[in-house]
């Protein structure tokens, strides 16, 4: 080929930005809301990928971190160079990219592992040689030059300038700041390589990302997702949260691998569940008259998640992107986004179709 897969993205940047969403009565437009799960994120894929095939939605902002940061910033361009069959495309794009580089490396599941069903890989040689070796080094010692293949990857397929400068979807990305301790909230505007890696940014595999005089975590520690920049930035009443952390288990974990992953999923919800409770608390506020003269937004929640999967894998299965672990979390998401689809299309607009109280309270 003459171009590069690199040039040849940087050159569907220079199109002309179209307005990419169907138009009709029964369109109706929503925000989205994506968590961060590394390799689960290839859930998100499937339920963006659906939801991009539909030419009933409109999709008016998204908020995402870590996996649902890359998720949404790849779609949002996508998105600004060919519309929404470009976004299909560039995400699956991603997802096979994502599994080739994972192909070289020794995070492999084991025979056992396939044998006890897709994603664990809690017998990976490969795995628990980086577990033991993360409770004893950090990234500055055995990571020294920092190379992480998922920044190579974005920096070959996402021009963030052509991205900044057309306004197909609003677009958030967070990262935990580490010496302040605080959320940061990448809009739009801001969005460049280093805050998308940023997001992604675990500890215990990659030095903090530095930008200007700050240094960035993985954004879900602070916000998994954050939601407040949908209410304050965007129109549209209705947000989708695209959840890949299971909130329920049927059983108390008692080994100690068990009761390091039910730790994980709790520290990477622990911020959703803060606002769920603040977004019940003003609902109800609303509910009980108490608007401040209409100034009060109420939100209509909705949620696509795969619990019942999601709550038999491990953290393993987190760095597991086996292409076909990638390409079966895929298919689940899409499942799951018809059947909600056909469920609830109806009510967006009109209702929740997510009961807060009962799932989050």
């Amino acid at each position: 080929m003459a171009m590069t897969e690199q040039n040849a993205s940087r050159d569907s940047g220079s199109r002309a930005c179209a307005d990419p969403w169907p138009r009709g009565a029964e369109v109706r437009r929503i925000n989205l809301a994506l968590q961060g799960g590394g390799a689960h994120g290839a859930f998100t894929w499937g339920v963006l990928d659906r939801l991009l095939e539909d030419d009933r939605i409109e999709i008016e902002g998204i908020t995402g971190t870590s996996a649902g940061a890359v998720n949404g910033t790849v779609m949002a361009y996508g998105l600004t160079v060919g519309g929404r069959p470009e976004a299909r495309r560039v995400l699956r794009r991603l997802w096979e990219r994502i599994a080739k580089v994972a192909a070289l490396s020794p995070l492999q599941p084991s025979a056992l592992d396939r044998l006890m069903g897709p994603g664990r890989m809690d017998f990976s040689p490969g795995y628990w040689v980086m577990d033991m070796m993360s409770r004893v080094l950090s990234p500055y010692q055995y990571n020294v030059f920092d190379l992480n293949p998922l920044r190579s990857i974005l920096a070959e397929m996402v021009d963030f300038e052509a991205l900044r400068g057309c306004e197909a979807v609003k677009l958030f990305v967070s990262a935990t700041n580490v010496k302040r301790g605080r959320i940061k909230v990448f809009e739009l505007s801001e969005m460049e390589l280093d805050a998308v890696v940023a997001s992604t940014c675990l500890p215990f595999l990659h030095q903090a990302v530095e930008i200007g005089e700050e240094a960035y975590w993985d954004g879900g520690y602070m916000g998994n997702p954050a939601i407040y920049p949908l209410i304050y930035n965007t129109d549209s009443r209705d947000i989708l949260l695209v959840q890949l952390n299971p909130i329920n288990t049927d059983s108390v974990p008692t080994s100690a691998q068990e009761i390091m992953d039910r730790l994980n999923v709790l520290t990477f919800n622990a911020s959703l569940m803060r606002e769920m409770r603040a977004i019940n608390f003003v609902t109800r506020l609303i509910d009980d008259g108490f608007d401040h003269g209409g100034r009060l937004k109420r939100l209509l929640l909705h949620v696509i998640h795969a619990e019942d999967v999601m709550a038999e894998l491990g953290v393993s299965s987190k760095l597991n992107a086996d292409r076909a672990f990638l390409e079966h979390l895929f298919e689940i998401g899409r499942a799951r986004t018809d059947a909600w689809l056909a469920a609830h299309f109806d009510r967006v607009g009109q209702e929740s179709t997510v009961d807060i109280e009962e799932m989050y309270l």
